[in-house]
C-alpha cells in the first residue's frame, strides 16, 4: 500500500519473476498523518510506548523457483517458466487441449478489455472481463486464480464465466476465483476468458471498506477487475497490501454511469458517448478509479508529464499538485524515468493513500501531505515499474518507496517499535508496529545502507534495479543483491539479521 495513516486520523537463485511487456506497462496504502516533523505520529503510528511487537512464528517463505502452483490454498508460489525471460514463444498451436495437470501460473501475458456499469445512487457495480491469455510460463496449466476485492467488500454475485467461448464452473475462495480453463493451456498457447459479475460498493470508510466504497460524496472502485494473481488471504492484522499483480501490456475499460461523473482512473480516456467514458492504460497492474459528480480538477506540466489533481470544494488541490511535481522532479534523476504521459492524483473518500499506476489517491482529510504525496508518488516506481511480492514480501515495495520519501524530504526519524526482521509476511506483524517495522526500519536500513556504499553508488544500483526488473516481478533478495554487487563492501553480514530467511 502506500498507506501511512488513517484518514480519520532463488532461495539461492535471485530470481526474477518475469511477466513479458508485450507491446505495451503503485503498492500499498499510505495513511495520512499529523505532521511531517520527525517526532509526528505518521501512519497510524502506534503512541510513543507502543505495546511490544508479539513474537512471531517463522513466516512460510514464498517460492521463487521455476515451477507451478498446483492445489489452491496452499502456500504460495511465484511461478515463471524459462520462457518468460525470452517472451514470446513462437510456432506454438493456440487453443486448449483435453486433460488436466491442476497447474496454473501468473506467467501468462493478459490483456483486459472490460465494460462496467457504476449506478452512483444505489451503489450496484457490475463488470464482464475479457481476458485474452497467452502461456508464457514453459509448461502447461488448466487453471487461473484471479484476484477482486469485489469477492470480499461487495458481496460479489458472479454471473457467466466462459473459457474458449465456453461456460466453465468456476468458484470463488476469498478473494480468488479459481477459473477452470476447461483444458490444458500448453506453453505458448492462448485462450480468452470471460467473468462476469454484480456487486454493491459498501457506504462506508471504516476498515477496509474505504477500497470499494461510496461514500462522502465520492466513488473509490480498487482491485476491482478480476486479475491474474493467485490466492492469498485478504484478511490481515494491519493495513498491508495482500496484493500480488503482473503487469499487463493492455487494458481497455468502457465504464457507464446513471448520471454524470467526473473519473479519475488509471491509463487515459479515449472515447466518451453519452454516460459511458472510455479508458485505456499500457504496463500497469491493475486498474482503479474514483468519481464524482462535483469533481474539479486543475493540472500543470512537469516536463512532458501532465500531474493533475482531482479534487471537491475545500481540498487542498494546489498543495497535493506542487508535493507531486516535487516529487517527480526528484525522483527521476535518482530512479529513473516517469513512465506514463499522465499522473493523476484524487481527493478520495477517506481511509488511506494508496497508489495504482499513473494514479494515486489521496483521502479527503489527509495530514502530512507533503510526506504523504511523496511516498504514494514514489510508489509509481516501487511496486508500478519494478513490481513485487506485497503479501509475502512488503520491505520490497514500503521500505524502498518509504526511504525514497524521506530522503528527499530530509525527513528520517527513529522507530517506535522494538527491531524487527524485515522479511516477515504482511500477516506476520501487529497492527501497532506494521508501519514502524516495515516502513520506518525497513526505510532506515537502506538509508544506512546509502551511507556504507556512498549515495552514488547507491542511486545507480537503484536504477540498474529499475532498469533491469522493468514490469516484471523482482524478489526481495534481487534488490539487496544489486545493492551489494554494486559495492566493494560485503553487505550480507548487515543483511543477516534482518533477513534471516533470505541470508
Amino acid at each position: 500500500m502506500g498507506h501511512l495513516g488513517r484518514t480519520a486520523a532463488a532461495i539461492a537463485l535471485i530470481a526474477v519473476l518475469v511477466v513479458p511487456a508485450v507491446a505495451s506497462s503503485m503498492s500499498g496504502p499510505v495513511a495520512p498523518v499529523a505532521s511531517v516533523t520527525p517526532s509526528a505520529s505518521l501512519a497510524a503510528a502506534p503512541p510513543a510506548a507502543a505495546t511490544p511487537q508479539a513474537t512471531l512464528a517463522p513466516t512460510p517463505a514464498p517460492s521463487f523457483a521455476q515451477g507451478f502452483t498446483n492445489p489452491p490454498r496452499r502456500p504460495p508460489q511465484l511461478v515463471f517458466g524459462e520462457a518468460a525471460s525470452r517472451g514470446v514463444t513462437t510456432g506454438a498451436r493456440p487453443g486448449l487441449l483435453p486433460g488436466s495437470v491442476n497447474r496454473t501460473t501468473m506467467a501468462l501475458s493478459a490483456t483486459y478489455d472490460v465494460k462496467a456499469s457504476l449506478n452512483f445512487g444505489t451503489r450496484a457495480f457490475k463488470a464482464s472481463t475479457t481476458i485474452q491469455l497467452r502461456n508464457d510460463s514453459g509448461g502447461p496449466i488448466d487453471r487461473l486464480e484471479l484476484n477482486t476485492i469485489a469477492t470480499r467488500l461487495g458481496g460479489m454475485k458472479l454471473g457467466a464465466v466462459t473459457s474458449a467461448g465456453k461456460p466453465v464452473s468456476a468458484t470463488v475462495h476469498d478473494q480468488t476465483i479459481h477459473v477452470p480453463l476447461g483444458g490444458i493451456l500448453g506453453a505458448g498457447q492462448s485462450v480468452t476468458v470471460t467473468v462476469a459479475y454484480s456487486a454493491t460498493l459498501r457506504s462506508s470508510t471504516t476498515g477496509s471498506n474505504w477500497l470499494f466504497t461510496r461514500a462522502n460524496g465520492i466513488a473509490d472502485v480498487h482491485r476491482w477487475i478480476p486479475w491474474v494473481s493467485r490466492d492469498v488471504p485478504f484478511d490481515r492484522p494491519n493495513h498491508g497490501d495482500p496484493f500480488i499483480t503482473p503487469t499487463s501490456p493492455h487494458v481497455k475499460v468502457a465504464i457507464t454511469t446513471d448520471r454524470t461523473l467526473v473519473i479519475a482512473s488509471t491509463g487515459d480516456p479515449v472515447a466518451k458517448s453519452g454516460l459511458t467514458t472510455t479508458f485505456e492504460a499500457t504496463n500497469v497492474r491493475d486498474f482503479a478509479f474514483t468519481a464524482a459528480p462535483d469533481y474539479r480538477s486543475t493540472s500543470t506540466k512537469v516536463g512532458a508529464i501532465t500531474v493533475r489533481v482531482y479534487y471537491r470544494p475545500g481540498f487542498p488541490a494546489s498543495s497535493v499538485k506542487s508535493y507531486a511535481v516535487h516529487a517527480i522532479r526528484a525522483y527521476q534523476p535518482l530512479v529513473g524515468a516517469y513512465p506514463y504521459a499522465t499522473y493523476d492524483l484524487a481527493q478520495t473518500a477517506g481511509g488511506y493513500g494508496m497508489e495504482s499506476p499513473g494514479l494515486t489517491w489521496i483521502p479527503t482529510g489527509a495530514g502530512s501531505l507533503d510526506y504523504l504525496v511523496h511516498h504514494e508518488t514514489g510508489h509509481q516506481w516501487f511496486y508500478g515499474i519494478v513490481g513485487s511480492d506485497q503479501v509475502y514480501e512488503p520491505f520490497t515495495d514500503e521500505a524502498l518507496t518509504d526511504f525514497l520519501a524521506r530522503y528527499v524530504l530530509s525527513d528520517r526519524r527513529a522507530s517506535r517499535c522494538a527491531t524487527a526482521r524485515l522479511d516477515l509476511s504482511i500477516y506476520r506483524y501487529s497492527t501497532s508496529c506494521y508501519y514502524e517495522d516495515i516502513y520506518i526500519q525497513g526505510g532506515n536500513f537502506l538509508d544506512d545502507v546509502r551511507k556504507s556504499m556512498g549515495t552514488t553508488n547507491f542511486f545507480r544500483a537503484l536504477r540498474d534495479y529499475v532498469a533491469a526488473n522493468r514490469y516484471k516481478l523482482a524478489a526481495t533478495k534481487t534488490l539487496l543483491d544489486t545493492l551489494d554487487h554494486h559495492t566493494t563492501l560485503n553487505l550480507v553480514p548487515r543483511y543477516h539479521p534482518r533477513f534471516p530467511r533470505l541470508y
